[in-house]
Formats: structure tokens, sequence, C-alpha cells
């Protein structure tokens, strides 16, 4: 095989690549896509105490840790503070205080702590994205991830929660989660 033969059939490879990632997969996804169905209205949707359970994937695709949380949003005018608690599978608790910014327009700003910078974001129809950059803490390796949420509202009021973390444009983790308003669990059960 000659080196002209090997080079195009790489090249063919990167732009069938970058193809799949821009039309057939997870980053594909645009809020435009979302305009019908339920309307996600996060300062409905995220409003008082919040119940979350999760899985994270690790690069290979295979669960590497599990998670249940309780979430606090509350509004004043469109400024969001969310308290969240994450109790791991490992035993470690990790919490995070969210601060949203809702613009009229639907536009998100997104910050917190381990968030460099600001994220931003926008809600559409039934689907809220968010984009960020989170440092990990130190005993995750403190890498700085991309990353890229997908919240997508149920037709009962439940958000399906899909995140994908990249360094280097590398998906390293994804991350798949519930969550609901925390009456919801008793209303359903009867309790």
């Amino acid at each position: 095989m000659s080196l002209a033969a090997f080079l195009i059939g790489a090249a063919m490879v990167l732009i069938g690549l970058i193809a799949k990632s821009r039309y057939v997969s997870f980053w594909a996804q645009k809020p435009r896509d979302y305009v019908d169905g339920p309307t996600f209205n996060i300062r409905d949707t995220f409003q008082g105490p919040i119940e979350c359970e999760g899985i994270i994937y690790g690069p290979l695709g295979r669960v590497t840790s599990r998670f249940v949380a309780q979430f606090d949003a509350q509004w004043d005018g469109n400024v969001c503070t969310m308290k969240e608690v994450f109790h791991y599978d490992s035993g470690n608790v990790q919490n995070r205080v969210w601060t949203l910014t809702l613009g009229n327009d639907g536009r998100i700003k997104a910050e917190a702590p381990d968030v460099i910078g600001a994220g931003s974001g926008q809600q559409t129809g039934s689907a809220v994205l968010l984009n960020y950059r989170i440092k990990l803490s130190d005993e995750a390796g403190g890498h700085i991830l991309d990353t890229t949420d997908w919240m997508y509202l149920m037709q009962n009021g439940t958000v399906m929660n899909r995140s994908q973390f990249r360094k280097f444009g590398i998906k390293v983790a994804e991350l798949v989660a519930t969550m609901r308003p925390a009456h919801a669990r008793s209303a359903v059960a009867g309790e």
C-alpha cells in the first residue's frame, strides 16, 4: 500500500468520524429539535425540593459510580439558587450550589464553584441544554472537562438528564440521571 493511499484512507476515516459526531450523535442535537412536547420551563420544573438518582459511565461504557441526590431550588426573580447534595456509592458526599440566571429569551447562564467561568444554555420546548467546563476535585484527578447536559421533560414532570464529559474532544464519562419534585414519589406511592 502506498503512503498516498494510506493518507487518503486516514482522511476519509477522520471525515467520517467528524460527520458522525456532527450529524448522528449526542452532539448533533440542537434545541430546535425539541420544540414539540411538554414545555420545559425551568422556573416551574426546578422549584423547591427535588430528588435525583443517576449513574456515571466511564470511557469504556461501564458503570463507574452510582448516586442519589437531593436538590433545593429557590427562585428570586430570574435567578435560581439550586443547592445539591450528592451521595455516591463510594460513600463520598458532594455539595454543589448552582446559580442559574434565566434570560427573557430562554437563555441560561449557569455558575457554580467548580465551573470554570460561566456555563451557557437554552430552554426550548421540552428540553434544556447546558454547556460548561467543570473542574473535578483533586480526589477525582483535578481534570477540567468540557460538559454538555441535555435535560428532557417527561409527561409526568420527571426530568431525564444525559450529560457527556470530554477532554481534548474525547468522551471520558457520561452521566444519566432522573430528577423530579420530592413530593412526586410520595404522591405516586400514596404515602
